[in-house]
């Protein structure tokens, strides 16, 4: 993984290259539609502080569990005993994100979701609450972990959240044979170059023109900048979109040649 200090770096070149988020002289119509209409839409919608209340309570949660990590590991610890106020505090995504996937999901009204990396279940109780008609599968690796978030939609009362268990090298084929159509996934459960990559593969043959692949932590590390580089290059992604933390990926086939944008967020 990056450093801080490198982390810093590369954000101030992106933020120095990258659009100004207002979608000025952006020249794809879908792309400007999605800058107004999604990034920067203001609105406080009904679920945030509900949401965020939670995120406040993991944060003081001094709780202690034993986790298993299938994933590339936390940037603070990597003890197996963990406090749920340190887990909340290095591996929830903020709630600027979070509130963009929820307006993603509001604003495109995917059918089917399927998240790789549940942790606490903030990211996905933000999907879960934008459209309650959805179904949503969510995958964690660590036992203790699932369980803190199903107690968490429980608490919340959404009934739309299913939850597989285990390490995805093992889980993931199996699951999509339940989803043989996705309309959103968001993958956020292993930070390395071949899984991220053989991941995506993996749910390739189940997304569709209109389908949106969001990955988390493009520039993390060298590893997750060569996959971000793979997968926006791949013959089935028509249009991609980097917003340094996260990249998008859509598959639209009215897209006469492949687009890249990187946006400022």
């Amino acid at each position: 993984m990056y450093s801080p200090v490198q982390l810093g770096f590369k954000y101030l070149r992106y933020y120095i290259t990258a659009s100004n988020g207002k979608g000025h002289g952006v020249h794809s119509p879908f792309v400007f539609s999605f800058i107004t209409q999604v990034l920067n839409d203001q609105r406080q919608f009904y679920a945030y502080s509900q949401l965020e209340a939670l995120r406040k309570d993991l944060l003081s949660d001094h709780r202690e569990i034993t986790l298993e990590d299938f994933g590339a590991g936390s940037r603070i610890k990597k003890d197996n005993v963990r406090k749920l106020s340190s887990i909340a505090a290095t591996s929830l995504k903020p709630a600027k994100f979070s509130q963009l996937l929820f307006r993603i999901a509001d604003h495109f009204k995917p059918s089917v979701i399927l998240e790789l990396g549940t942790s606490l279940g903030i990211t996905t109780s933000y999907l879960a609450s934008a459209n309650p008609a959805a179904r949503i599968t969510t995958m964690e690796g660590a036992s203790a972990v699932a369980a803190v978030a199903k107690n968490n939609f429980s608490k919340l009362g959404l009934g739309n959240i299913r939850v597989v268990e285990g390490n995805f090298d093992h889980t993931l084929a199996e699951t999509l044979t339940t989803i043989p159509l996705i309309d959103l996934a968001f993958l956020d459960g292993n930070h390395r170059y071949e899984p991220t990559v053989r991941y995506f593969r993996q749910i390739l043959p189940h997304l569709q023109e209109h389908s949106i692949v969001i990955l988390d932590d493009i520039h993390w590390s060298a590893e997750m900048e060569q996959a971000w580089d793979e997968v926006r290059g791949m013959e089935e992604v028509t249009l991609s979109i980097d917003l340094f933390f996260i990249g998008i990926v859509f598959f639209r086939k009215e897209q006469k040649e492949k687009q890249h944008f990187s946006i400022r967020f």
